[in-house]
């Protein structure tokens, strides 16, 4: 129990301290900061990969590019490449820390909505083209509002990855939540550590909430009826 109570006056000292919560180094500063990285990212990386999924899920060209990229999803060193970035354009911008930011979104969301796509019931397919749909008409009225609960899957997985990850940001001396628990290791400060890891983490639990009402809202009963039987 000493571990929990000792948790718990971290967590007191650092949300009790009304410096935290005021200036450009308070809480509401940091969250934003923090919001704007993840939110930029994740729509940079939207506007990449849902256009290119759906091309090739729709097409069935550049499926090695699918491939490739699922691979690659797991083996990028998104530290590695923050620092490569930073060497590369320097720390005056955000762009050394959105590129690897977008460059780790992109596959779950490219993956997922060509899975989505591709995986759409063939004899749908035909009944679409049967009623005298064709090309971009099967696309955007039967292939997408069918896939739509994986795309927003992959976004889902991005989005809660980039919220975890933006963490980084704090490493090129830029903003975000991340400042807590980087500076907080420097000085020692651990209820700055534990407080800013808190704040990530009630974060992507915001997050997710906020996916899972999107695809409440955006998904068809239908459909959704039709996941639940599988």
């Amino acid at each position: 129990m000493n571990w929990l109570i000792s948790f718990l006056d971290w967590l007191r000292e650092f949300f009790g301290d009304p410096e935290n919560w005021t200036g450009s180094d308070g809480i509401p500063m940091r969250l934003l900061e923090h919001l704007e990285f993840s939110a930029l990212a994740l729509v940079l990386a939207v506007l990449i990969a849902v256009p290119l999924g759906l091309l090739v899920g729709h097409t069935g060209r550049g499926e090695l590019l699918v491939v490739v990229s699922a691979n690659l999803a797991r083996a990028l060193p998104t530290l590695g490449l923050l620092v490569m970035f930073v060497l590369l354009l320097g720390a005056s911008s955000i762009w050394p820390v959105i590129i690897p930011l977008v460059l780790l979104s992109v596959p779950p969301i490219l993956v997922n909505t060509y899975e989505g796509v591709k995986g759409v019931d063939p004899e749908l397919r035909d009944a679409a083209y049967g009623m005298g749909l064709r090309g971009e008409q099967v696309l955007w009225r039967v292939l997408v509002p069918v896939a739509l609960p994986l795309i927003l899957l992959g976004c889902r997985l991005s989005a809660i990855q980039v919220v975890a990850t933006t963490t980084v940001a704090a490493y090129t001396g830029l903003g975000g939540l991340g400042r807590y628990v980087i500076d907080g290791f420097a000085t020692k400060d651990y209820a700055s550590v534990v407080g800013g890891s808190v704040l990530i983490v009630l974060f992507a639990l915001v997050v997710q909430v906020l996916f899972a009402l999107v695809q409440r809202v955006t998904v068809s009963p239908g459909v959704s009826r039709r996941l639940k039987v599988r």
